[in-house]
């Protein structure tokens, strides 16, 4: 940094930023002197000119790369003070401290430029506003660039090339060590190791489920061996369903080298900034794939077949193939059911308080403008036909799977001791290195011999707990079978239906044998024949032909007809709601013996095209309506209306006992209400004294409109009042 002419006073009277970098953690713990060099750049600061406390050092990017991948805080806090023209200049040991790629070096250029901030390194000052000075810290720049490129470049063909061979020494799962010779993968010397992995594949082809297998290490207390990182202790933990998944999955385990199963992309989020992610690639586009490259757990066919069936177990999205794994409920062809009309997979649902299974084609076909399904079928029928087959195919080989399975009973129980044996045998090997260790120890040493004893008493503690299990499993586990207990399992052996429809046989044991020996099942239903017909394919593409009628539709519970009747009628006039009400208080009930609700009235109108009742927009002169709504208008009691309707007075219609009275509101009905008694009205009892007839007589005569009567809303006198037409010559010559 010898040409000091471009520092002016404008630069000195700002902050001088001193930036360190240093790519990885492990440069930034092992090359002391490179981190060194850069904070001494501080003291250069101040020889140019700058005092002591406008010095700022941003040492926040120590073990970040500066290959613009991954973000970094300081230099983004750097960019940002020079664009607020906080700064005078900034310093760095070379150029690749600032940056490696042209992204960020000429973003900070152009800033730098536009606010009149210098450049400093190792070679001098500059100022990115000369065209001399940003020409030559671009060249400075692209090359630093360039220099990354080739230097990953030369470091990735190294790896490749050995890679290629076999020989590229990664960290191996956790069962498997690097040997002595290049390339060479050994399994692991710990018996116990060894063990625990096989019992995963093991019980894998056993149960047929990742799922299934980690249950089964949790039911059994087993622990699963595992390393954190290469060259690290192994430790006993807790099986996880991510254990055992990446166990079955990873090819080192069948004996295969890999390399190059993933690649890193770059992609920008919504708001513009890189983001770094791994994509898992397909085995043909992996860089190095080497089968039987060491010795593995398993050979490779078994290894694709586990993972054909792990991939058969997702439940597969719409329009894929694939079964599913196993899953509860009574439909024992649950995945490999398969429509015979269009081929898709059929679909199980629960209906009824019962919960009967059934089989359905998810396609649709449009019929009347709705969706129906193109096969719909009882699971009952199906399954026994399909259990028929099955037991007749497999009664030959009964004896031998009886056989094996008094073996594989036996056979399981011991693998989950060996386990806990060997969980000892480590406890106990543990137990003696800590008590070695306790006694090479100098006995007046205290401060090592306090925690070496306290090793060695947690060592005797797990030592006890281990064989406290052991001895507990070993007392569960089901003695060996006798001549007398194994000639009776041979007997089953001959009769599979008895053990088929055992209640100790789960529906999930029998979709496991069917899916052992079927490959799928063809359901096709004949609707107007009331027949199906079922294809079985078996494992090897042999064929079975099953047909079998289906049982005929019982005959329909209907609602009576003269409910249907009364409901066409009340549906002109009234919601459902009132309906259910008027069917209910005569006693009616549907067809099942249910009091009716305006849902089911709404579900009758339906079944039988029934409209249902409209409000009128504008209703006409004389509304009719109910009893409480003319009550409310006329300002009087409901219990008067009734009153008025039981004597004749006024006019009214009902459709049926127990529905709403029909009234209509006319100007005649509101003369008949008055709030004072007009002139000439008399009481009921002086009309009877002035005609010298009966109260029934005179109200017959109102109803014929001889006798004129009103109610009287207010006063002493309210109440009904009489008012004679006629003469009393003519009233008594007629008829009563």
């Amino acid at each position: 940094m010898n040409d000091l002419s471009k520092i002016s006073a404008s630069h000195l009277c700002r902050a001088a930023y001193i930036y360190l970098r240093q790519s990885t953690p492990a440069q930034v713990e092992h090359n002391r002197e490179s981190t060194q060099r850069q904070y001494a750049l501080a003291s250069k600061a101040t020889t140019l000119g700058w005092p002591s406390q406008q010095v700022v050092v941003i040492d926040e990017d120590l073990g970040v790369s500066g290959s613009g991948v991954v973000a970094r805080n300081g230099f983004a806090r750097l960019t940002a003070e020079v664009a607020l023209g906080h700064v005078g200049i900034v310093l760095g040991l070379e150029v690749s401290r600032l940056a490696r790629n042209n992204a960020d070096w000429y973003r900070l250029l152009d800033l730098c430029g536009i606010t009149d901030t210098l450049i400093g390194d190792a070679d001098g000052v500059y100022h990115p506003a000369m065209f001399n000075d940003r020409l030559l810290l671009g060249l400075k720049g692209t090359m630093s660039e360039a220099e990354l490129h080739v230097l990953r470049a030369r470091l990735l063909g190294g790896i490749r090339n050995k890679a290629a061979r076999g020989e590229l020494r990664r960290n191996l799962p956790v069962g498997f060590v690097w040997g002595e010779q290049d390339g060479e993968v050994c399994l692991h010397p710990d018996e116990s190791v060894r063990a625990a992995i096989q019992t995963v594949f093991t019980r894998f082809a056993e149960l047929g489920s990742a799922r299934r297998v980690w249950l089964w290490f949790r039911s059994e207390g087993l622990c699963l061996p595992l390393r954190m990182h290469y060259g690290a202790k192994i430790s006993w933990v807790d099986p996880s369903y991510i254990a055992v998944y990446h166990i079955l999955t990873n090819p080192v385990y069948a004996g295969a080298y890999a390399y190059g199963k993933s690649r890193h992309e770059i992609t920008l989020d919504a708001s513009g900034v890189r983001k770094k992610r791994a994509r898992k690639l397909p085995r043909s586009q992996w860089q190095v794939f080497i089968p039987n490259h060491h010795e593995g757990f398993i050979d490779w066919n078994t290894y694709e077949a586990n993972r054909a069936r792990i991939t058969a177990n997702t439940h597969p999205r719409p329009h894929q193939s694939g079964s599913g794994a196993v899953r509860e409920g009574t439909a024992l062809l649950q995945g490999i059911a398969v429509c015979g009309r269009c081929g898709r997979k059929l679909r199980t649902h629960y209906t009824g308080r019962t919960a009967s299974a059934g089989y359905h084609c998810a396609g649709k076909d449009i019929t009347n403008g709705r969706g129906v399904y193109c096969l719909t079928i009882g699971a009952l029928q199906v399954d026994e036909a399909v259990e028929r087959a099955v037991l007749a195919a497999l009664a030959p080989i009964g004896v031998e799977a009886a056989i094996a399975a008094a073996e594989r009973l036996e056979a399981d129980h011991d693998g989950a001791l060996a386990q806990w044996r060997l969980t000892v045998e480590r406890a106990s090997y543990e137990t003696q290195r800590a008590e070695r260790r306790y006694r090479a120890v100098d006995p007046d040493n205290r401060l090592v011999a306090r925690g070496l004893e306290a090793e060695w008493e947690k060592a005797l503690r797990e030592l006890d707990r281990a064989k406290a299990e052991l001895a507990h499993r070993e007392a569960l586990r089901p003695k060996t079978l006798s001549a007398n207990e194994r000639c009776r399992l041979l007997a089953l052996g001959t009769d599979l239906s008895t053990v088929w429809r055992a209640p100790t046989t789960l529906p999930r044991d029998k979709k496991e044998l069917l899916r052992t020996v079927l490959e799928e099942v063809i359901i096709t239903v004949h609707k107007e024949q009331h027949r199906a017909h079922l294809t079985l394919r078996w494992r090897g593409s042999a064929l079975t032909e099953i047909d079998f009628d289906l049982p005929r539709r019982r005959a329909t519970v209907r609602t009576d007809e003269d409910t249907i009747a009364l409901l066409r009628r009340l549906a002109t006039h009234y919601p459902d709601a009132v309906i259910a009400g008027i069917l209910n208080r005569q006693e009616r009930r549907t067809a099942y013996g249910h009091r009716f609700t305006a849902n089911l009235v709404s579900g009758l109108r339906r079944q039988w095209n029934i409209a249902r009742y409209e409000r009128p927009a504008n209703p006409p002169d004389g509304e009719l309506m109910n009893v409480t709504q003319i009550a409310n208008t006329l300002g009087v009691a409901a219990s008067t209306i009734h009153r008025w309707l039981n004597d004749g007075i006024i006019a009214g219609e009902q459709i049926t006992p127990g529905a709403p009275w029909r009234i209509r509101l006319t100007d005649d009905l509101r003369a008949r209400v008055a709030e004072d008694v007009p002139q000439g009205y008399l009481t009921m009892y002086q009309t009877m004294r002035l005609l010298d007839v009966s109260r029934q007589t005179i109200l017959q005569r109102v109803k014929r409109g001889e006798i004129q009567a009103i109610h009287v809303k207010q006063g002493r006198k309210k109440g009904l009042r009489l008012k004679v037409i006629r003469t009393q010559t003519d009233l008594f010559n007629q008829t009563s």
